[in-house]
């Protein structure tokens, strides 16, 4: 989709930076039905992926993304109001692409390492520990990014 604010877009690299500074966004998901469903996620961007977490058991995210793979995450970060001239400063990034469970145990670990190593850089050492202690009974997904914008207003 061709982005109407074209003054407001911003390039690759300044979108990427979006999606490594921020700590969540919204993942979109269509149900059987056809209705939208947006759930606050975490997520780690790595070579042109985005990996998320989440528990085994079937919930909304899951049952959607089994019966309709097509996904959207949404994120925002920078975000300043304005209100004395009715405005925000914002930057934004909005990802389409395809999400499939990860069943395979070493790209699991890496999805759930780049995740450490962008929320909690701090306490890798504790982190790969609860790696290979819970993998197994963790749910990675994997997105598959066919079209990644960036937009942002810097006054």
């Amino acid at each position: 989709m061709e982005m109407r604010r074209k003054d407001r877009m911003l390039n690759q690299e300044e979108t990427i930076d979006i999606l490594n500074k921020s700590e969540y966004g919204v993942l979109s998901t269509i149900g059987k039905d056809n209705s939208p469903y947006g759930v606050p996620i975490n997520f780690a961007y790595v070579d042109g992926v985005v990996y998320f977490h989440c528990a085994k058991a079937k919930g909304y995210k899951i049952i959607n993304i089994m019966n309709n793979s097509n996904v959207c995450l949404t994120v925002v970060n920078d975000v300043c109001l304005q209100p004395e001239i009715l405005s925000t400063k914002y930057r934004s990034a909005i990802l389409f692409g395809k999400v499939s469970i990860v069943e395979d145990m070493e790209e699991k670990k890496k999805g759930l390492e780049a995740l450490i190593k962008k929320l909690s850089p701090e306490y890798m050492e504790v982190g790969m520990k609860c790696i290979d202690k819970n993998t197994d009974n963790t749910c990675i997904l994997k997105m598959e990014v066919v079209e990644m914008t960036g937009k942002g207003k810097k006054q």
